[in-house]
């Protein structure tokens, strides 16, 4: 088969894969302008589906652009932000998807935030009103989406609650008197009232013990097997590895890989240097790290941001490599035995 005939096959799997993708992003694009003139891409050319029942992980080092993608998904970035490229929410059974990035700020906040977006968001105790219990957030999460009067209301959130495996026995607690656990599980629910069909989990696991990192990984994927698509950003790999089916590697803003999780947590390996560096930095494998530090994404090479760490750089990496076959690398790993 010649290279014409494999690029011809990997479009075709890509434009079947969008159209029956909860998620379709391409180009995506965001730029902050800085105080003079200076810009940081803080996201560049981001291209994936996401289909119902599946979980993608979004993996990567700190600041690499992995939260700017969700803010971006929930128009939530800061005025100084600009966007380009399309990212295309499926609509309701029948209906017609809404470009995220085009929409305005009332189809976001009326038809979109809650109802088919979820957001499962880090450090959810910060999310939450102190004075507030959990009951209260609740209700008014089911008030705001749905109007039902008090007992439909208050029905609708011990379901939500029930959802999330939250025990009925703490709604009536305020956030501080929550575990991490639970602060979690509360603000699950809370993204589960409006039965969205895309859950946005945004660094889920932070601060958590390892058993709770797996509770709760383990929770987000039930909801995926449901029928929902999870967008799962994480730096917690061995989190991805438990429930992603596939995997989407970021660096200074650029997605340099995607792959089927097996193939990237198995034997053969990612092909990315990067992402093979990434998993050859885990304790429980070579224990390696990466040499040297991220790039600045006010400053980013023109070419291959990762080529001044990488190992197999050559003078070609001076020019930008184009995704092929899901690496976007000149001189891509091959395959472990």
């Amino acid at each position: 088969m010649t290279a014409d005939h494999v690029l011809r096959a990997l479009e075709a799997v890509s434009a079947e894969r969008a159209e029956g993708s909860v998620l379709s992003v391409r180009g995506l694009t965001v730029r902050f302008r800085l105080r003079g003139g200076r810009t940081v891409d803080a996201v560049s050319d981001a291209d994936f589906d996401l289909g119902a029942g599946e979980c993608l992980a979004l993996v990567g080092e700190s600041g690499c652009g992995k939260s700017v993608l969700a803010s971006a998904l929930l128009g939530l970035l800061p005025g100084n932000a600009e966007t380009s490229g399309t990212t295309l929410l499926a609509g309701p059974e029948g209906g017609a998807g809404t470009d995220l990035l085009a929409a305005d700020e009332k189809t976001l906040a009326r038809t979109v935030r809650g109802r088919r977006v979820g957001l499962v968001p880090q450090s959810p105790a910060a999310h939450l009103t102190p004075v507030r219990t959990v009951r209260s957030h609740l209700e008014e999460t089911v008030r705001a989406l749905t109007g039902t009067s008090r007992r439909a209301r208050r029905e609708a959130a011990e379901t939500a609650a029930e959802r999330a495996a939250f025990p009925a026995g703490h709604l009536d607690r305020h956030p501080h008197e929550l575990s991490g656990g639970l602060a979690q599980r509360a603000a699950t629910a809370l993204a589960l009232i409006g039965d969205a069909r895309l859950l946005l989990a945004d660094e889920p696991t932070t601060g958590l013990d390892r058993d709770l990192v797996d509770r709760t990984v383990d929770e987000l994927r039930r909801h995926a097997d449901e029928g929902r698509a999870l967008l799962l950003i994480t730096h917690d790999l061995a989190a991805a590895a438990r429930i992603a089916d596939r995997v989407a590697v970021m660096y200074a803003g650029r997605i340099v890989e995607v792959a089927p999780a097996h193939r990237f947590f198995g034997p053969t390996g990612p092909r990315h240097p990067y992402a093979r560096g990434l998993l050859d930095a885990l304790p429980d494998r070579a224990f390696t790290p990466i040499p040297g530090m991220p790039s600045e994404l006010s400053d980013l090479p023109e070419g291959c941001a990762f080529a001044p760490r990488c190992p197999r750089a050559t003078v070609r990496c001076g020019t930008r490599p184009a995704p092929t076959a899901g690496v976007a690398c000149h001189h891509p790993e091959q395959p472990r035995a």
